[in-house]
């Protein structure tokens, strides 16, 4: 498991005592950063209206898995992330650069039993 810059900036909102909770969850982490390719694969995302403007802290995110090589990209946001029309067009952005996309999936999702 990893969490990226963009994540920690997140969690690092809102109430400080239950921030300072998610901050403890997340310590032992690696994070991943935001590179040039991450940088481009977020502006394309936004560029092609896979995701709308206020939504860059989301393209980001996307981005940062994807350029990474992560399996799945975590999240509870199905407003921009775990979105279905969302996911097939970053599939295809990112396919067309050369890229795998992460599986996107809920905390539920990921730990359906089978």
């Amino acid at each position: 498991m990893y969490v990226s810059v963009e994540v920690l900036n997140e969690i690092r909102r809102g109430d400080p005592s239950a921030a300072t909770l998610r901050l403890a969850y997340v310590e032992p982490l690696p994070v991943l950063e935001a590179d040039n390719q991450a940088r481009s694969l977020a502006a394309e995302i936004l560029r092609t209206a896979a995701l709308p403007k206020k939504a860059a802290a989301d393209a980001a995110h996307i981005a940062i898995a994807t350029v990474n090589g992560m399996d799945f990209l975590l999240t509870w946001n199905c407003t921009h992330i775990a979105n279905g029309i969302v996911q097939r067009a970053v599939s295809r952005l990112s396919r067309d650069m050369g890229l795998e996309p992460p599986t996107i999936v809920t905390p539920e999702e990921l730990m359906m039993e089978t």
